[in-house]
């Protein structure tokens, strides 16, 4: 993990701390096991970035506070110039990059996905909303539920992302556009 994703459980640690919420109250809202919870937010296990956004509608702030410890601060339109949206190498081989976190209350949330090969599947996610990948290069393996779809430069799906999924990249490295939005 990169240094900006090791800040972002300690900015959540001290945005609970002021608004006098308890491990306990925060885990629950969420629907996190305690134990996974505190692991989570003392750095210990990965953040799922779905339960990321959760995290940030229980504590009533932006995302984009809890990942570059900011305010959003653009309301009319945001530019993100290729390759300088903020990048979270989340774990190996699954890197994620902001294409708006910079805009005033988002309904939808856009990120450059890029997956290696080599690496492992992914724990699947579930979140609220719903979300569209489509995808720039390379191929992907999407799970939704018990379904497998493999898609190639040009394909896209769109679907509800309550429903556990998880994207591998098949055979090379992949790039995908996905848009996910609480609208649902």
């Amino acid at each position: 993990m990169n240094n900006n994703w090791l800040q972002i459980p300690k900015r959540i640690r001290e945005l609970r701390e002021v608004l006098d919420m308890t491990t306990e109250t925060l885990a629950l809202a969420l629907r996190v096991p305690l134990g996974d919870y505190i692991a989570m937010e003392n750095g210990e296990k990965d953040i799922p970035i779905s339960l990321l956004y959760n995290i940030a509608e229980e504590l009533g702030t932006d995302f984009t506070v809890l990942s570059t410890g900011e305010e959003p601060r653009m309301n009319q339109y945001t530019v993100v110039r290729a390759g300088e949206g903020d990048r979270f190498d989340r774990y190996a081989g699954y890197h994620y990059e902001g294409l708006a976190d910079n805009f005033q209350g988002r309904v939808m949330k856009p990120m450059l996905v890029t997956l290696e090969a080599e690496e492992p599947d992914p724990e699947p996610v579930v979140h609220s909303g719903q979300e569209f990948n489509y995808v720039l290069e390379g191929k992907i393996l999407l799970r939704i539920g018990s379904s497998e779809l493999r898609l190639g430069t040009g394909d896209s799906v769109y679907f509800n992302a309550a429903f556990r999924h998880s994207q591998t990249a098949l055979g090379g490295k992949a790039r995908f556009l996905a848009v996910i939005t609480d609208q649902g």
